[in-house]
C-alpha cells in the first residue's frame, strides 16, 4: 500500500479527490451531457445571431423583418454544410483536433497552424464574450451592479475554471441542467407562437418608438453585412469534432449524434425565432435609446406576455449566454493536447491533472480570456470585432482539408462529399471576407495580427524541440566500465544521451544497478523496452557482464515523485545497511528561454530526494549538456575515447 498520495484535505473538497487513470471511462460523457458540454456555445448563439442581422437591417425598417428569414435560410443552408463536413471529420479523424487535424494532413503543416491559431482564438473570444454578455444581462436587469461588471465577469471565469477543473462528469452534471432548461422554455414560446399562427390568433406587438434613420434601399452589400452578422450563430459547431475523444464507446457515433442533435435544435430555433419576428413585427431596437430590449426579449413578451414565465425564460436566456463559454473548456484544451503531442506546445499540455481534466489547457485558457476580459473592462462591444473571424477561418480550412482528403480516400460516394465539402469551403471563404472587411476597422483587424504571432510562436516552440531532440537521440549500444558496490538507481523517461551518460556513470559507481521508468501514461513502454534490450542489455551480456534489469513503476494518479519515492522506500528494506545513489539524468540549456521548454522535473525530483530525510539516500545529478552550433557540449575524454565516432 503507498504511503503517499497526491493531494491533500483542502485540494480533494476544492477539486475532488484525485482519479487513477484505470478511472478515465468513468470521465467520459454520452449524448445529452456532451450536448451541455458541447452545445452551449451554438445553442446560446440563437439569442443573438438574429439579433445581430437585425441590428445591420434596421435601416430598412419592416423590410428588414421580411429579409431575416430568407437571409437566416441561407445562414441555415450554410450551417448544415458546414455541419456535415464536420459529421464527416469526425469519422475520419476520430482522435481529435477538428480544422488543425485536417488541415495539417491534408493541406501542409502551415495550414494546420493557420487553423490551430484560429481555433484556439476563436475559444479564448468566446468564453470572453459569453461571460460578458451575461454579465451585461445581469447589470441591464440590476443597473445597481453596472461599477462591479469586471469583478463579476472575473468572478465567472474563476467558477467555470473550477467547474472544469473537477472533470468532464462533473462539468456535464453542472451544465445539463440549464442547457436543457433554456432548450424547453425557448422550445415552448417558438411552439406556442406557431400554433398561434396556425389558428390566426398571431398579432403584431405595438412597436417601439421610431427609430430616427434615413430610409435606405435594399443594396447587395447591406444584405451580405447581414448575413455576415448572422453567421455569428454558426460558432461553436466545430467544438465537436475536436472532443470526439472525451465520448464514450461508440465514440464516433455519439459524437455525430450530438453533432446532429445541437445544430437540428439550432436550426430550429433560428428559423422559428425569423419567422415569428416577421409576424409579430418585432425588430432589433437602438441599444442606446431607453427603450431597448433584445429580440428575444420582445418576441417572449409578444408570444407569452410579461407574466412569471417570461422572467423564467428570461432567466434561461441569461444563465446560458454566461455559461456558453463553457464550450471552450471542453475544446481548447483539447487542441492544445494534440499540438502537445505533436510538440507544437510544451508536453504539460498534454498530461491529465488529478482529476484526468487537461489541466494545463484549462488555465491556460482561463489566463488568456481573464487578460482579454481586463483588457476590455469587461464590455462585449469591445470584444465582437474580433468574433467569428477564427471559426470562420477554422471553417474553410477544414471543408478544403476535407476535399483533399476525398482525393486520396475514394470510398464509396467520395465524389458527393467532396463537393459538399468543395461548396462549404467557397461559402464560409467568402463569408469571411466578408466579415473580415466590415469588421476590420472597428477592431477585426487585431485578428489578422494575433494568428500571425500565434503562428509564429507555435513554429518557434517546435523548432526548438526538434533541436533538442535530434541533438539528444541516441542510437549505441552502452559503454560501461566496472565500479564499487553501491547500489544505483537511475530514473529513465526515454533512451537518450542524457540517459546513456547517468547510466554509464551509475555502471561506473556501481555493480548493482537498477533502472526504474515511472509508468505515467505518457510514455511507450513498449518501445523503450525494445530499445532496453537492444542497446542496454544485448551489448552487456555480449561482454559477459550483468546487464541492469528495467523496473516499471506504475503511477495510477499519474504523478511520477511519490512513486519513485516509494519504490526507493522498498529498496532500502531490501538492502539494509547499504547506500543507494539516486543518479539522475539531466539535460541542460545555456539559453534560459529554451530551457523552460523542457520542464524541471530532475529538478523537482532531487529536491523531493533530499528532503525526504532518508540518509541512506545519495542524489547524484549526471548533466548532459545539449548540443548546439553555439554552444557545443564541453569536452569529455572518456566518453571521446570510448566512442571516438560519436556526433
Amino acid at each position: 500500500m503507498p504511503r503517499r498520495r497526491e493531494g491533500s484535505g483542502a485540494m480533494d473538497l476544492l477539486l475532488g479527490r484525485p482519479l487513477t487513470s484505470a478511472q478515465a471511462r468513468q470521465e467520459k460523457t454520452g449524448v445529452l451531457t456532451g450536448v451541455a458540454l458541447l452545445g452551449l456555445d451554438a445553442l446560446s448563439s440563437a439569442a443573438y445571431g438574429p439579433e445581430a442581422a437585425l441590428t445591420v437591417l434596421r435601416p430598412l425598417g419592416a423590410a428588414g423583418l421580411w429579409l431575416l428569414l430568407p437571409i437566416t435560410a441561407a445562414i441555415v443552408g450554410l450551417l448544415m454544410v458546414v455541419a456535415g463536413s464536420y459529421a464527416q471529420t469526425i469519422a475520419a479523424y476520430p482522435s481529435g483536433g477538428g480544422a488543425y487535424t485536417v488541415a495539417r494532413q491534408n493541406l501542409g503543416r502551415g495550414a494546420g497552424l493557420l487553423a490551430a491559431t484560429a481555433l484556439m482564438l476563436d475559444y479564448m473570444l468566446n468564453v470572453a464574450v459569453g461571460i460578458s454578455a451575461g454579465t451585461g444581462a445581469l447589470v441591464s436587469a440590476f443597473p445597481v451592479l453596472e461599477p462591479h461588471i469586471l469583478p463579476i465577469t472575473l468572478g465567472v471565469l474563476a467558477l467555470l475554471t473550477l467547474v472544469n477543473l473537477r472533470g468532464v462528469s462533473e462539468a456535464g452534471a453542472v451544465f445539463v441542467v440549464p442547457t436543457w432548461f433554456f432548450i424547453g422554455s425557448l422550445g415552448l414560446v417558438l411552439g406556442v407562437g406557431l400554433i398561434k399562427l396556425l389558428l390566426g390568433h398571431a398579432t403584431p406587438v405595438q412597436a417601439p418608438p421610431p427609430l430616427v434613420v434615413p430610409a435606405a434601399p435594399v443594396g447587395a452589400w447591406l444584405i451580405l453585412r447581414a448575413f455576415a452578422s448572422g453567421c455569428t450563430a454558426m460558432t461553436g459547431v466545430e467544438a465537436i469534432s475536436n472532443a470526439v475523444p472525451i465520448f464514450r464507446d461508440p465514440a464516433i457515433r455519439r459524437a455525430r449524434v450530438t453533432l446532429g442533435l445541437i445544430v437540428g435544435i439550432l436550426v430550429t430555433m433560428l428559423l422559428g425565432i425569423a419567422l415569428l419576428c416577421r409576424v409579430y413585427g418585432v425588430g432589433a431596437t437602438d441599444p442606446t435609446g431607453a427603450h431597448y430590449q433584445t429580440v428575444l426579449s420582445q418576441l417572449i413578451a409578444a408570444v407569452m406576455g410579461r407574466g412569471a414565465f417570461y422572467y423564467v425564460a428570461m432567466g434561461a436566456i441569461l444563465c446560458v449566454l454566461a455559461l456558453s463559454a463553457n464550450t471552450s473548456y471542453a475544446g481548447f484544451p483539447l487542441v492544445c493536447q494534440v499540438l502537445a503531442h505533436e510538440r507544437y506546445l510544451p508536453p504539460g499540455f498534454a498530461h491529465r491533472g488529478r482529476r484526468l481534466a487537461l489541466s494545463r489547457g484549462i488555465l491556460t485558457l482561463s489566463g488568456l480570456a481573464a487578460l482579454l476580459l481586463i483588457a476590455c473592462k469587461g464590455i462585449t462591444d469591445r470584444l465582437i470585432p474580433l468574433f467569428a473571424i477564427g471559426a470562420l477561418m477554422a471553417f474553410t480550412l477544414s471543408q478544403a482539408g476535407m476535399v483533399m482528403h476525398w482525393n486520396r480516400h475514394r470510398g464509396e460516394g467520395w465524389q458527393w462529399r467532396r463537393a459538399l465539402n468543395g461548396a462549404g469551403a467557397v461559402m464560409t471563404a467568402i463569408t469571411l471576407v466578408i466579415v473580415g472587411v466590415s469588421k476590420f476597422t472597428h477592431g477585426g483587424w487585431a485578428a489578422f495580427v494575433i494568428i500571425p504571432v500565434g503562428i509564429v510562436l507555435l513554429s518557434r516552440i517546435h523548432a526548438a524541440y526538434l533541436r533538442t531532440r535530434r541533438a539528444s537521440e541516441l542510437k549505441r549500444p552502452l559503454h560501461l566500465t566496472p565500479g564499487p558496490p553501491f547500489v544505483a538507481v537511475v530514473p529513465v523517461d526515454r533512451w537518450s544521451h542524457a540517459s546513456e551518460t547517468a547510466l554509464r556513470f551509475a555502471l561506473e559507481l556501481s555493480d548493482d544497478v537498477r533502472a526504474v521508468h515511472i509508468c505515467s501514461g505518457d510514455t511507450d513502454e513498449d518501445a523503450l523496452d525494445s530499445q532496453w534490450q537492444h542497446f542496454v542489455q544485448g551489448p552487456l551480456l555480449e561482454a559477459g557482464r550483468r546487464p541492469p534489469p528495467l523496473v516499471h513503476v506504475s503511477s495510477p494518479y499519474r504523478a511520477v515523485v511519490w512513486p519513485l519515492l516509494d519504490y526507493l522506500d522498498s529498496l532500502l528494506a531490501e538492502t539494509p545497511g547499504r547506500t543507494v545513489a539516486i543518479v539522475l539524468p539531466e539535460l541542460l540549456e545555456k539559453r534560459w528561454y529554451r530551457a523552460m521548454l523542457y520542464g524541471r522535473r530532475s529538478e523537482l525530483l532531487r529536491s523531493a530526494l533530499l528532503l525526504s530525510g532518508e540518509r541512506r539516500l545519495v542524489v547524484v545529478s549526471v548533466p548532459w549538456y545539449l548540443r548546439t552550433p553555439e554552444h557545443p557540449a564541453p569536452h569529455s575524454a572518456w566518453a571521446d575515447s570510448a566512442h571516438p565516432d560519436d556526433g
